[in-house]
């Protein structure tokens, strides 16, 4: 039998007083990590529910990816170029701009390519998916339910004045809740973390081995001081460097592919043409 609302309210009134709960988020936090220690949850969950308290004073200008830092393609790019960026950027997902960077007329689902190229009569602009944008100020919380509601994985963050500010993907919001999320670069399982792409260039962790790395390209990069490649190219560049920074380590040049976590996850990595190689020594 359900009880009345006003004796639910009283029993609700007396547990409050006897055991009172949290008047603040940093009093809540406290309470799940006591809870964690109790092993009343385990420290997965507390991580998650912390991340879920913590994204509701979250907006999309704190997680997103700056716009001179976005993967952008051209409409008005050759299908060879094309997939090319594609494949060296390695999303699933492109922001299409036509005339300027600013002017995004739409998205483009990477496997669509393969449309035009088994119909190169069709026109790219008809196979673009509608661009969403929403503001700088979106709350996270506000924008995974309209990630979710409306089935859309990408966004274009705008700033007060119309301007592209960067684009935010709903894994970008997912990991302030779960954390990092492997992506299709992501293979714990390969033997390998040097891999040859279809234009010849490599993908190459950033954890890789510096004496992987040299077997590899048969070359004797420095590593009295550093164990990954990642750490070396750091210490070259003088800081972590960003997406679609290049950085020249002896014969390689490094493009920073994707990062994650304050870290570089891969490079895209090319020798240095002789001649450029000359004109630096």
């Amino acid at each position: 039998m359900r009880l009345p609302a006003e004796k639910r309210s009283l029993f609700e009134r007396l547990v409050e007083f006897i055991s009172p709960g949290p008047d603040s988020k940093a009093e809540l936090m406290e309470t799940l990590a006591d809870a964690e220690q109790r092993e009343l949850i385990e420290p997965e969950s507390r991580l998650m529910l912390e991340g879920v308290l913590r994204m509701a004073d979250m907006s999309a200008g704190d997680v997103m990816v700056a716009a001179p830092r976005m993967d952008l393609l051209d409409i008005e790019s050759p299908y060879e170029a094309l997939l090319e960026q594609v494949i060296a950027a390695g999303h699933s997902r492109f922001p299409v701009y036509d005339g300027r960077r600013d002017n995004i007329i739409g998205i483009l689902m990477a496997k669509d390519l393969l449309k035009l190229q088994r119909a190169p009569e069709l026109s790219l602009r008809t196979l673009l998916r509608p661009t969403v944008f929403v503001p700088e100020s979106k709350r996270l919380n506000e924008l995974l339910r309209d990630f979710r509601s409306n089935r859309n994985h990408l966004a274009i963050v705008i700033d007060e004045f119309g301007n592209t500010a960067g684009l935010i993907t709903i894994e970008d919001v997912l990991e302030q809740i779960v954390g990092e999320i492997e992506d299709e670069f992501d293979d714990k399982d390969a033997e390998s973390a040097v891999y040859t792409l279809a234009d010849g260039s490599y993908r190459v962790a950033g954890d890789a081995e510096i004496d992987d790395v040299n077997e590899a390209f048969a070359i004797a990069l420095p590593r009295e001081d550093f164990d990954t490649i990642g750490g070396l190219v750091a210490h070259e560049a003088g800081r972590v460097p960003r997406r679609g920074e290049v950085v020249d380590v002896g014969a390689l040049r490094f493009t920073v592919m994707l990062t994650r976590g304050g870290a570089v996850r891969w490079f895209k990595v090319t020798r240095i043409p002789a001649g450029e190689a000359a004109d630096a020594s």
